[in-house]
């Protein structure tokens, strides 16, 4: 069967190849595999890379149902409930999806292909859904190498800088050391370079733990308004400190609307996680809104989901840099943000964290007019967050 044949009219030999054996040769020749589904899921096409990493023949697949082809889990051989498998979806409501990392299951013996697979749509007479996906296992052995080096490597070097920070605050205090201003000048900055280091290392550790999966949630029943509102409310001091206005509970994420502090909302998550989240989006809002600028916290249930926003009316971010924000390692570039520091992971570790909690976290800024960042997570019902309470407290009756 092939899907390239065209219908062909009388046009003088050419010793170009037709366009359709060209689109052949090459599915026939490339490493990564290649399925097409009609919109029912039904296999049309498999190259011969996917029949060899899928270990079955094109010809016994075709007209198959992909589900019966394979099965897909996560990316850690955890079973993916359909409800959170993001490929079955775009299958279904033939979406786009891009780099999606699964395993495939495949025969009898069950055998896992970590893969990254996309799909792409097309707009045929058949609802065709193309599928491509490749073998990552290198990948993510390497990956694996890399993060226990760095796992090890930021573990052996806190010790000292913790050593080097304890030393230098000694030499900072007037009761253990007598420094004239020059020196407590220089002292003072190698203190805030040290600190600075101890907390790239502390990063660091986070996000292999992280990106290898050691790091998941404690899930817990939380009346999430209150949440927020303690851990925000810490930052107090430190905000009046920078000359700054603080708020907690607007109706909505502008700056000029009521308070309401009335809404209760509940949530399952990681009490942990979300006050590492508010510490760092507060936290940037601090060191990125100048003197005499304000910074409103609130949360409000929308729908079947918790909505956070940490909204402040600092520097802002450009067009450029706003997609970028997340990404491991990023910082953006210019006169204003060049001497402020970090360390380009908190916004990355944020993000993984929303992740493994189910929800999702984006920015709406624009260069010199703030910024608003947003928290989405799954929320529940009172009768659920009571029900999980009781479970939780037969728990923790039962380990006692």
């Amino acid at each position: 069967m092939s899907l390239f044949k065209r219908q062909t009219t009388s046009v003088p030999a050419t010793p170009v190849a037709p366009q359709s054996s060209l689109a052949e040769l090459a599915l026939i020749n490339i490493h990564d595999g290649v399925i097409i589904l009609d919109r029912n899921g039904k296999i049309q096409y498999l190259n011969p890379a996917a029949a060899t990493m899928l270990e079955t023949k094109a010809a016994d697949a075709v007209s198959l149902d992909f589900g019966l082809l394979l099965k897909v889990e996560s990316i850690e051989d955890a079973p993916l409930p359909d409800d959170k498998n993001l490929l079955l979806r775009a299958i279904r409501d033939g979406q786009p999806l891009e780099n999606y990392k699964v395993c495939f299951v495949i025969g009898r013996a069950s055998k896992r292909i970590p893969v990254s697979v996309s799909l792409v749509p097309v707009n045929d007479q058949n609802g065709s859904r193309i599928i491509t996906f490749r073998n990552i296992a290198k990948e993510l052995a390497e990956e694996g190498e890399q993060a226990e080096f760095v796992s090890t490597a930021s573990h052996e070097m806190r010790t000292p800088v913790a050593s080097i920070e304890g030393y230098l605050s000694l030499a900072l205090n007037p009761q253990t050391a007598t420094i004239d201003e020059r020196a407590r000048s220089y002292l003072d900055a190698a203190h805030a370079a040290a600190k600075h280091l101890g907390q790239l290392f502390h990063d660091l550790l986070d996000v292999t733990k992280l990106d290898d999966g050691h790091l998941r949630p404690n899930l817990q029943p939380v009346e999430m308004v209150g949440l927020v509102k303690q851990i925000a409310d810490q930052y107090y001091p430190q905000i009046n400190a920078a000359n700054l206005k603080y708020q907690f509970g607007s109706a909505e994420s502008g700056i000029n609307t009521a308070r309401r502090l009335d809404q209760v909302v509940y949530g399952y998550v990681d009490t942990g996680f979300i006050g590492e989240i508010i510490d760092n989006l507060v936290g940037n809002a601090i060191k990125y809104t100048p003197a005499g600028g304000s910074i409103y916290v609130n949360v409000r249930g929308d729908g079947d989901h918790i909505l956070i926003n940490v909204t402040d009316t600092g520097l802002g971010i450009s067009g450029d840099d706003l997609p970028h924000i997340f990404q491991k390692f990023y910082r953006s570039d210019n006169s204003d943000t060049r001497t402020i520091g970090g360390t380009g992971l908190g916004l990355y570790i944020v993000k993984k964290r929303v992740e493994a909690m189910g929800g999702r976290v984006w920015a709406e800024s624009a260069f010199g007019e703030g910024s608003t960042f947003y928290v989405s997570l799954p929320r529940i019902s009172g009768e659920e967050y009571e029900k999980r309470m009781i479970n939780n407290n037969k728990v923790q009756g039962g380990t006692q």
